[in-house]
């Protein structure tokens, strides 16, 4: 958390303004201020300051779970991980002094109108990258789940060339980028999956299912803005929607059985043992 959806609001909101905050495209990078070193990945700080400021924001869009910001020579890249969140905010109070710094801030980038992005990260989990291209750090991410490129019969093909389960399958970056644990849950439920099935397991029918599955509620949480379930993230309503995920003995939302919960790799994981049998021969779609 934040996953594909949530990353997806905060670029939008970045790139187009709100009634908070103008657009960031177009300003210009005067200054940086690192507040935790260790939240730059790349390259060191000296070379950071050296190399940023004065750059203009020329795009801005997400490609996973990453925020690529275009400058003018360079890339910033940032990843929220756990608990990272990016705000707009005017650099100075209405007295003219400085706006203090909020607990957790661990970089603030100053633009030339007067406003700063904050980069605010609670657990310190989250990374910023200065490259000259995006692919030195993206390289190794899998199909984007809402491309033009990415399509079932691509899915399904990447599925029967690897034996694994899929609840991990789905949460590995290099497989799939953007997902993560709560659409995963969502997907495998619409899509009639049990998430210990393994990949190579499935037919070409199927991986329609879950290739239909995945697109659908990565869309949903974006247009509800997001999944809004704890401090971390917060102005989404997909919550109010979730299917299995956090619901763990509750009925569940299609048969009424009582939503099951187990760890698959150290991660929570939520299923309705009914809508999603173990048996792969009984799979069906949850509608």
């Amino acid at each position: 958390m934040p996953e594909l959806p949530e990353v997806e609001t905060i670029v939008r909101n970045l790139r187009q303004g709100n009634e908070e905050h103008p657009p960031l495209i177009g300003h210009t990078i005067e200054k940086i201020e690192l507040l935790w070193q260790r939240t730059l990945a790349m390259p060191i700080p000296e070379e950071l300051n050296n190399t940023l400021p004065g750059q203009v924001i020329r795009g801005l869009w997400r490609r996973g779970k990453f925020i690529v910001i275009e400058l003018d020579k360079n890339y910033l890249l940032i990843h929220l991980r756990m608990s990272g969140d990016l705000r707009m905010e005017t650099s100075q109070l209405a007295d003219a002094s400085l706006r203090p710094v909020e607990l957790h801030d661990r970089a603030l980038f100053y633009l030339n109108n007067g406003w700063r992005l904050a980069f605010n990260d609670p657990r310190k989990f989250g990374r910023i990258w200065l490259v000259q291209e995006p692919a030195e750090v993206l390289g190794a991410l899998g199909p984007e789940p809402l491309g033009e490129n990415f399509t079932a019969q691509l899915l399904y093909q990447q599925l029967k060339s690897v034996r694994r389960q899929l609840k991990p399958l789905l949460l590995d970056q290099s497989f799939l980028a953007g997902l993560g644990n709560i659409y995963t849950d969502e997907a495998l439920h619409l899509a009639g999956l049990h998430p210990l099935l393994h990949s190579n397991q499935l037919n070409e029918e199927q991986a329609e299912r879950l290739w239909g599955a995945i697109r659908n509620v990565l869309k949903e949480g974006i247009r509800h803005n997001g999944t809004s379930i704890d401090w971390i993230y917060r102005g989404g309503n997909f919550q109010s929607r979730l299917r299995v995920y956090g619901r763990t003995g509750e009925p569940c939302l299609i048969c009424g059985t009582t939503i099951q919960r187990m760890v698959i790799g150290q991660r929570s994981t939520h299923f309705c043992p009914r809508c999603q049998p173990a048996n792969c021969a009984t799979i069906k779609q949850v509608v």
